[in-house]
């Protein structure tokens, strides 16, 4: 199988592109076979595209490195923009997905998990969740008459990173989780992606839990139904990408660009563009090691995106969480 350890994405939509562009792959295609163990749905429109890839085996697992379940990724090209229309498609479709894979019954206490670093913006889109999330439960505990019908209980927490609390994050989750006892765990956190077109334009839902971390090489403790024992549905949103991942794109641009000024030199550039992606990442790698170590990329206008995108995702949670609420319905819960 390939090998997807050193690829430095969160993305399961990715980890399939990476192994159906493999040699492994390749050859099953030319012998009219399918990979095992991968389904792939694809739904939405042009503004918010919609692929559902569904891990069913441990030969899928072992295919694309991501545990067997569920990976929903809308795909939305203008949510970085603060396209208001755009915004409200997305968050509707989002909701939507959540309902279905959260599957919680009237009155289920959810508890939601906002990881990351607030001090770094592209690590705190967790936390900015938060903020705008909807929180209920003491609410209903304390003043029911003053909460509008379908309020479920929700509550949430920022539990910072290791390197700011002295405490893993998966500590304090697990005994939160333990006091509260509640029916499902949401955990939100920044991802890392390897296109640049999916930085800020992609949000992932998966039923399989969160390994915070994991994209960028800091694996920490896991956060899943196997360690938790309840549902635990993790939502991100890619903030960064790898610069080698990132100069093997431009590098491929520049050779199409070239091939189009000079096709009779089309032949030199297809061989270049025919090197196998692996062994070019790598080389990349290797030499940028040396002057910037693993070095991870993210826009410049990071602090908006965080800003207007962790509005989308907390909204599109009130939506889900919530029955009957509309967005005008939400600032009344905010403080």
């Amino acid at each position: 199988m390939i090998n997807l350890s050193n690829r430095y994405t969160d993305l399961a939509i990715e980890a399939h592109e990476i192994f159906m562009n493999s040699s492994e792959a390749k050859q099953q295609a030319k012998e009219g076979k399918t990979p095992p163990g991968v389904v792939i749905e694809n739904a939405g429109d042009e503004d918010v595209k919609i692929t559902r890839v569904h891990i069913t085996s441990r030969t899928g697992e072992a295919s694309i490195g991501k545990p067997m379940g569920n990976y929903i990724t809308l795909e939305v090209p203008e949510l970085k923009d603060n396209n208001e229309d755009v915004n409200k498609k997305t968050i509707d479709a989002m909701a939507k997905e959540l309902r279905d894979i959260l599957k919680l019954k009237e009155g289920s206490t959810t508890l939601v998990i906002g990881l990351g670093n607030w001090n770094v913006t592209p690590d705190a889109l967790g936390p900015k969740v938060v903020s705008n999330l909807m929180v209920t439960r003491h609410l209903l505990q304390y003043v029911p008459e003053h909460v509008d019908e379908g309020v479920s209980p929700v509550c949430a927490i920022s539990p910072g990173v290791l390197g700011i609390t002295g405490i893993e994050t998966g500590e304090i989750v697990k005994g939160v989780v333990d006091r509260l006892k509640p029916d499902a765990l949401i955990a939100i956190d920044a991802l890392a992606a390897r296109s640049m077109e999916r930085v800020s334009t992609t949000i992932q839902i998966a039923d399989t839990g969160i390994a915070p971390g994991g994209g960028v090489g800091n694996k920490r403790m896991e956060l899943s139904e196997k360690t938790l024992g309840m549902p635990v549905v993790a939502i991100g949103v890619p903030t960064v990408v790898d610069a080698a991942t990132l100069t093997n794109d431009a590098m491929d641009l520049v050779i199409d660009s070239l091939m189009n000024e000079s096709p009779k030199d089309s032949g030199f550039y297809n061989t270049l563009k025919d090197i196998d992606r692996d062994q070019k990442y790598e080389l990349i790698k290797e030499a940028l090691n040396p002057f910037v170590g693993h070095l991870i990329v993210t826009p410049k206008e990071i602090d908006d995106i965080i800003s207007r995108v962790s509005k989308v995702v907390a909204n599109g949670l009130n939506m889900a969480l919530h029955q009957g609420i509309t967005l005008g319905d939400v600032g009344r819960y905010i403080n």
